[in-house]
């Protein structure tokens, strides 16, 4: 018998660019829920999914966190928030989620400043920058045999971190850049920047960007008869698939923080999802699905949903999830995060690694 409900709020993007990216991390807390209510509940209580679209937009994230102190107000039990997908969005409401005393677990935002604040309430499920650029540079060295690496990132916040991250990475592999160099974010014109590519004589071109970006920088390449691989960061995952009209993404490699589901679920998790989403699987489920795992692991572990108690359990015994067993540093990041290549082919994204 249930006792009660227990709310959730999943707040990601469910409209613009990123909407696919957050529709399917809501699927997988959905999916996730339902799981969790088949056996019971969590502490006796129904888990409630409370979808908010924060429009990977840091305005719109502050309005889901007012809708948030409105529900505290008007004495709704809460278990925690899953989201936000973008760092500047996350970044910008964790302090209003640690005064309001509830665990954030994102599924998807990288920026590595976001557990660097010192705040007790901020878990994520996912590859921080510092681990993208460290395993995005063994790509390149390792798997694809580049000695000469171009460094392009756009100039903007993400872009230069990673950028620098990249640059420090290959480094310590013992591979100096061969060009480091930062073009305008937005930029539709990659010609100046395929000679100075040609120039340096290089055998590869990281890109820290978003899509559209990466897609033109690619095509530009291309066209200059530079057949080399172009390896782009997260914020080219998922729309470089659309981007086709304005550049061609084929062959484009892709650092991404969220598997293929294919590759780490089993047939009947995937045919389960289906029943209760209504939809297949996308790219960021498995992420929401395992975002939801850690958060009822961490309030069993507590026995309680006041969020300090529910961040200190999940800090001291983890949790176990689709990815096998989880755990997390003082600061909040998974302590084996990895990422996953993928390679864009006929205008489809596929997992290589």
């Amino acid at each position: 018998m249930h006792s009660g409900e227990v709310i959730v709020y999943v707040a990601v993007p469910l409209s613009g660019e990123r909407a696919e990216a957050g529709q399917s991390a809501l699927g997988g807390a959905r999916f996730g829920a339902e799981e969790i209510n088949r056996k019971g509940g969590l502490l006796g209580r129904r888990v409630v999914v409370r979808a908010m679209d924060d429009r990977s937009d840091s305005d719109a994230a502050l309005a889901v966190v007012r809708e948030v102190g409105r529900a505290i107000e008007r004495g709704e039990r809460i278990a925690g928030v899953i989201g936000h997908l973008e760092g500047d969005a996350a970044m910008s409401v964790l302090p209003h989620y640690e005064e309001m005393d509830l665990v954030l677990i994102t599924p998807g935002a990288g920026v590595r400043a976001l557990t660097h604040f010192g705040y007790s309430s901020i878990f994520r499920v996912n590859a921080n920058s510092s681990v993208q650029a460290a395993h995005s540079a063994q790509f390149l060295v390792e798997q694809l045999k580049a000695g000469r690496v171009a460094v392009v990132g756009a100039s903007s916040e993400y872009g230069r971190e990673l950028a620098d991250l990249m640059a420090d990475s290959l480094s310590k592999l013992g591979e100096t850049p061969a060009v480091v160099l930062e073009v305008a974010e937005g930029q539709r014109n990659f010609s100046e920047l395929a000679i100075l590519v040609r120039e340096a004589e290089t055998d590869a071109v990281y890109y820290a960007g978003s899509a559209s970006e990466a897609s033109l920088l690619n095509s530009s390449l291309k066209a200059a008869n530079l057949n080399q691989p172009v390896l782009a960061s997260d914020g080219a995952f998922l729309a470089s698939v659309t981007e086709r009209a304005i550049g061609s993404p084929d062959g484009l490699y892709i650092s991404a923080l969220a598997p293929s589901p294919e590759r780490v679920a089993e047939i009947d998790w995937i045919a389960s999802y289906r029943a209760v989403v209504r939809r297949d699987p996308g790219p960021f489920s498995v992420n929401g699905y395992v975002a939801m795992q850690v958060l009822a692991a961490g309030v069993r572990a507590a026995n309680s949903f006041e969020g300090r108690a529910v961040g200190q359990a999940i800090r001291e015994f983890g949790a176990e999830t689709q990815f096998g067993p989880m755990r997390f540093s003082a600061n909040g990041d998974w302590m084996e995060a990895r990422i996953w290549i993928y390679r864009v082919e006929e205008g489809e994204l596929r997992q290589v690694d």
